[in-house]
């Protein structure tokens, strides 16, 4: 954990406890700050490694942890997508038991494709969800249930996520990076470490008072993909392939990816800048992707090298 984002970073109060439902890519993140804060924090995977220190949480065979493993929780995240029938996966199974923890905020991560299609225009935690993919009207069903709990939730939206491991530098470095072109097309991103941080700093602003239901969790700077794969071409000073139109890359794409292109639409992040008060660590792809190689190539250097 970077020293940096720890320093920026204030823990929580004594007597706090922080469960993270979900301990992926993101959820793990701020389960590492927290650490790293000396905040008392435990997680969830649906098959943890031995010793990895997470508790088996899945919903759909049934494995929970002991409610004695649980009890004390003050911050709750939920990072844990809705089930095939769009329905919450830990309100049915612990919704009960939760509403009897000691809860003084409770996260939920959805996504910005609630807004549905704006054609590039702007939108805000003020606009009425309008979702086009059937995932979208999932997680919407989901943050009203959450909303009809009467914890003290507040709802992240986010865009997509990325950091060091999980950016187009991997695809550039191995050859497979297919960039496509679909002029006017813009996507919103988020640094894992901004969430991570954001997290916390939404936490503290609830016990504040400042608790909006919904806030939008992204950098300053909506980008074309091929941008963002432009830029990424040179920090590895390396040639991008040509990108290839829409309409001609639509063809072979899977209907997942179109529906990742289906969507066109800015998403703003005042509230969560100027309302409440959190500076970015990484404001645009340009500074966020530069981390990342940093990242990444100070991990190759302490990677063993495979015998010839």
């Amino acid at each position: 954990m970077p020293e940096s984002l720890v320093n920026r970073c204030q823990p929580l109060p004594a007597g706090s406890k922080l469960c993270i439902l979900g301990a992926g890519f993101s959820g793990n993140r701020l389960a590492s700050l927290a650490a790293a804060l000396k905040i008392p924090v435990i997680s969830t995977r649906r098959e943890p490694a031995p010793y990895s220190g997470h508790l088996a949480f899945d919903s759909a065979t049934g494995k929970v942890p002991d409610p004695h493993q649980l009890e004390g929780v003050t911050h709750l995240l939920i990072t844990i997508p809705p089930d095939r029938d769009g329905n919450d996966p830990v309100l049915t199974t612990l919704g009960d038991q939760i509403k009897h923890w000691p809860l003084r905020w409770v996260g939920y991560l959805s996504t910005t494709g609630v807004y549905g299609n704006t054609d590039g225009a702007w939108v805000c935690e003020n606009d009425p969800p309008q979702p086009t993919q059937d995932r979208s009207r999932r997680r919407l069903a989901c943050e009203q249930a959450w909303l009809s709990s009467g914890l003290p939730l507040q709802i992240m939206r986010l865009p997509g996520i990325y950091g060091p491991g999980r950016s187009p530098l991997a695809a550039l470095k191995a050859g497979t990076l297919q960039p496509v072109d679909k002029p006017g097309q813009m996507f919103c991103r988020i640094h894992v470490d901004d969430l991570a941080a954001a997290s916390l700093h939404l936490m503290h602003r609830s016990a504040q008072g400042q608790h909006p239901e919904i806030v939008n969790v992204c950098d300053d700077e909506p980008a074309a993909s091929v941008s963002v794969h432009r830029y990424a071409a040179s920090l590895l000073n390396c040639e991008l392939p040509q990108p290839k139109p829409f309409c001609e890359a639509e063809a072979s794409m899977s209907a997942m990816a179109r529906s990742f292109w289906a969507d066109n639409r800015r998403v703003s992040n005042q509230r969560l800048r100027q309302d409440l008060g959190y500076e970015l660590v990484y404001p645009t792809y340009r500074s966020g992707l530069a981390q990342c190689l940093a990242i990444e190539t100070l991990r190759e250097s302490r990677t063993p090298s495979s015998p010839a």
